[in-house]
């Protein structure tokens, strides 16, 4: 009951895929029949599947069928303190198959009935790891057959819905596309030569330094995944995505018994490509060394003034308040008009959607979204791809110039600016495709130096008369931070109504002393209101951009928080977000938070150092 997996399942996340691979030719004689049986059994659904309804004339067929098949490798390698947990190895496939009844213009999706979430994705299942046919054939018949039915089912009672409008929406429910041939030879995975159960255990061990340190885990997770994709309108994709993760989370108490937490995270494309243990284990004592500082630190207060977020930091806020804002399809038709209030809250609806032309952020910044892009400045870049999970192939997307909007992230799904895909439908382990970044790059023609941005800083804070102001250098990831499951529910709990209003968690925070340039580290804080409005009048930009490589989330649920923008290895995609240090001229934070726990009443045992 502990760990990622937990937390995932708490806020319905499953495992994804990412990290491109060279798109392929024609594919050899290599055994797999799984595109051949998906081939027969679509024709069949074309041609024959129908469903004859008392008292309608003509028998109603689907008009869009697709297939997805996911075949799935892991190896994932657990220790604690220079033990290993669990080192397990595991092949699966899954299958999707999606049906939708009506036409482009109006079917059974994007519609949420009395019944709860229906008419997103059909029929899902395990399949036969041996890629036959006739097994294969045998699922997708059955579950051609359901998800059918549950479309004819879901759009009846969209229609009886829609017609109890008196206004209806003239946004599309699905977009036409040219349908895309790509077939790449199946890849093998590669574990390469490193001996991974063995540097689990020597990274692990770094721990051992940090006796007050009560819980931690470190986690290398490697994936490599075989992506098939075949619809009614002609697509045919099988691809190859990998990438590879070290996660480590770890917990301790204040003085006072508030709960402590850090994490360390290092996320590449390809298992040989992960750090060696020298390098890992430099990370973690970095993070050892800060979680302890803040044991001794004082608990934050509330604030209100300049913050200075480097660059580090705000590539991750970033990716926190840019995820929604620059999703361009509507969200889903419910049944309760509460319902639909409540999803647009919870990040349902972006802020930007309506403001094509408008200034979103200050004037000379740009941000692009580009998942052909490899690396910035030579440091690789994780969230590209050939080709998104709706079988579109993927565009670069000039979102925001000169500080004006002029495009959004665009699924199949269409939306009130634009009706047609630019090939950002991405989706975490066959779940519902949405538009999400891939990777994205925050620029400014007008920047300053990381010396003048600070003195900027301090002489904001001066002239404020603030006896201190906060310089941010990391931000939260409670995904990988908190080990257990209850402590998750804790801090969901705890944000109540700020989900949607933009609360952010700041990790290692420093009140800077502007008389004097002290700095002092603080623990607890909460950032209120940092929102994509908050962007709009930046204060100062930096010339360092930073290159953050994280999994990102699919679950608008938590939109504002770091809780719907933050994964796992497990239950996230592969992205990355290039920002520089920002500067905003007044932020509201709040003082310390979690509440007081008994400490142990024995001392932590001795540990020996690792060697």
């Amino acid at each position: 009951m502990r760990r990622a997996e937990r937390i995932a399942e708490l806020i319905l996340l499953l495992c994804a895929l990412g990290s491109p691979a060279a798109a392929g030719a024609q594919a050899p004689q290599d055994n797999d029949h799984t595109l051949q049986a998906m081939r027969d059994e679509m024709e069949r659904a074309k041609t024959r599947l129908e469903l004859k309804i008392p008292n309608i004339d003509q028998p109603v067929r689907p008009y869009y069928v697709e297939y997805r098949l996911l075949d799935l490798e892991v190896r994932e390698v657990v220790a604690e303190y220079g033990s290993l947990l669990s080192s397990t190895q595991t092949r699966n496939r899954f299958m999707n198959v999606e049906a939708r009844v009506g036409s482009y213009r109006l079917d059974s999706s994007n519609f949420i009935s009395d019944d709860g979430f229906r008419g997103f994705i059909g029929p899902n299942g395990q399949v036969g790891i041996d890629r036959d046919y006739n097994s294969l054939r045998q699922d997708l018949w059955i579950a051609t057959d359901q998800a059918f039915k549950e479309a004819v089912e879901t759009y009846s009672r969209k229609q009886a819905y829609l017609s109890s409008l008196a206004r209806q929406s003239d946004i599309d429910d699905f977009s036409k596309v040219e349908p895309v041939q790509l077939i790449e030879p199946l890849q093998a995975p590669d574990w390469t030569g490193r001996n991974w159960d063995q540097e689990a255990r020597e990274t692990s061990a770094t721990l051992r330094a940090f006796s007050e340190i009560h819980e931690s885990r470190v986690a290398y997770y490697i994936v490599y995944a075989t992506e098939y994709l075949l619809t009614s309108e002609g697509t045919e994709i099988r691809q190859n995505r990998h990438f590879a993760a070290i996660e480590a989370g770890m917990s301790t108490f204040a003085g006072d018994g508030v709960p402590l937490n850090h994490f360390y995270a290092k996320y590449v494309a390809r298992p040989a490509e992960l750090p060696s243990v020298d390098a890992v284990r430099k990370g973690l004592n970095v993070a050892g060394t800060e979680l302890m500082t803040l044991r001794a630190a004082p608990p934050a207060q509330d604030y209100t003034g300049p913050v200075l977020f480097e660059a580090r930091a705000a590539a991750s806020v970033l990716a926190q308040v840019l995820g929604p804002a620059v999703n361009g399809a509507r969200p889903p038709i419910s049944f309760s008009p509460v319902m639909e209030q409540l999803l647009g809250n919870l990040g349902g609806k972006s802020d930007w959607v309506g403001r094509l032309g408008a200034r979103v952020l200050p004037s000379g910044v740009s941000v692009v979204d580009d998942p052909g892009a490899k690396d910035f400045n030579g440091a690789p870049l994780i969230g590209g791809y050939a080709v998104d999970d709706e079988g579109v192939r993927a565009e670069k997307v000039v979102l925001v110039e000169g500080g004006t909007l002029k495009n959004e992230l665009m699924s199949r799904r269409p939306g009130p600016d634009s009706n047609q895909s630019n090939g950002h439908g991405r989706a975490a382990f066959l779940n519902d495709a949405k538009p999400t970044m891939s990777n994205l790059l925050f620029s400014s023609a007008e920047t300053l130096s990381a010396a003048d941005l600070k003195k900027k800083f301090l002489d904001a804070c001066r002239a404020e008369k603030l006896n201190y102001c906060l310089v941010v250098r990391e931000m939260d990831n409670p995904t990988l931070s908190l080990l257990h499951q209850e402590d998750f529910s804790e801090l969901l709990a705890s944000y109540g109504g700020g989900v949607g209003t933009g609360d952010r968690l700041p990790l290692v925070v420093y009140r800077v002393y502007p008389e004097t340039g002290r700095e002092e580290i603080i623990r607890g804080s909460r950032i209120i209101g940092l929102n994509s409005r908050a962007l709009r009048n930046l204060a100062g930009i930096g010339s360092d951009s930073f290159a953050f490589n994280y999994m990102q989330s699919q679950d608008n649920g938590f939109s504002g928080t770091a809780l719907g923008a933050f994964g796992s290895a497990r239950s996230g995609l592969p992205a990355s977000v290039v920002a520089p240090s920002l500067l905003f001229e007044e932020l509201e934070v709040r003082g310390a938070r979690g509440e007081a726990k008994r400490l142990p009443l024995l001392p932590p045992p001795p540990m020996t150092p690792a060697r």
